[in-house]
């Protein structure tokens, strides 16, 4: 009966700890919390779910629209002769199809404070991403309206094997070799994505585009504010119809535009740079 009791005192203790952990784990390290809102927001606001859905269900009006006009594209890498392509839409993947948020939660908890290398491999490889709300009935309609998708990544040629399977695993549709275009599989892929789009609209008229970077949509806007906002301006009119934007407060190209075109130096310096942008 004693060494039951003791057993039960000491069950108790590890629980004790072991809540104290779990808690421990939920906060930030000290320092690290530039992304808290964004990430809060993102995972547990009806207003992110509904930016996306909104999205999306305008994505499915527009798509129905634009088959009706043979002479719609949204690409500016399309070539003459369009007209007669069979039709597709481009998307990005991470904050347009995949919800990515728990990894930067994870980098903030470990103390990180940022993307690495390892920690994105790490997530990639675990397949655990699930839908951004709303694209899975985009893309089963567009699926039913015989239109293709292509996701334009700026995931890794390695990691293309497991990016298909997460997609699969949340049922998208076109989730395979041939519509996961990542960045390096071909000698003339950078990450700069105009040269994918391309490649697709020779072949495809490209109905809408669809992300949550203005790199997804054009080139030349990894550079300062005033040039991104320059490379735009002529293409208003494409936003809300032809181009269709993914609400992601977390990261992108906007923040090194921020830092005059080019990634910070140091976590402090990019904090530096974006205290100074303010009023």
């Amino acid at each position: 009966m004693i060494r039951l009791c003791l057993l039960l005192v000491w069950l108790h203790s590890m629980l004790l700890g072991q809540n104290a952990l779990n808690r421990n784990a939920c906060a930030p390290a000290p320092g690290n919390h530039e992304n808290l809102n964004a990430l809060l927001w993102m995972q547990s606001s009806i207003e992110y779910r509904h930016n996306a859905t909104q999205a999306y269900r305008l994505a499915e009006k527009m798509l129905l629209e634009a088959l009706r006009d043979p002479d719609w594209t949204a690409a500016l890498e399309q070539s003459p002769g369009y007209q007669n392509l069979p039709p597709a839409v481009i998307l990005d993947i991470d904050e347009t199809v995949l919800d990515n948020s728990p990894s930067e939660a994870e980098y903030m908890q470990r103390g990180t404070g940022a993307f690495t290398e390892a920690g994105w491999e790490e997530w990639v490889n675990r397949t655990a991403a699930k839908p951004i709300p709303g694209a899975v009935d985009f893309l089963q309609l567009a699926e039913a309206k015989g239109v293709e998708a292509f996701y334009v990544t700026n995931r890794e040629r390695s990691q293309e094997a497991k990016t298909i399977e997460n997609l699969r695993a949340v049922g998208l549709p076109f989730a395979d070799e041939d519509h996961v275009l990542t960045t390096g599989e071909m000698p003339d892929w950078p990450s700069e994505k105009a040269s994918r789009r391309r490649y697709v609209a020779n072949r495809y008229r490209i109905l809408l585009l669809i992300g949550d970077d203005a790199g997804d949509f054009l080139a030349g806007v990894r550079s300062n504010l005033a040039t991104r906002e320059a490379a735009i301006a002529p293409h208003e009119s494409y936003l809300g119809t032809r181009w269709i934007i993914l609400p992601n407060p977390a990261y992108g190209s906007w923040e090194r535009a921020i830092s005059g075109g080019r990634p910070a130096p140091t976590r402090e310096a990019g904090l530096k740079d974006k205290c100074a942008l303010l009023p």
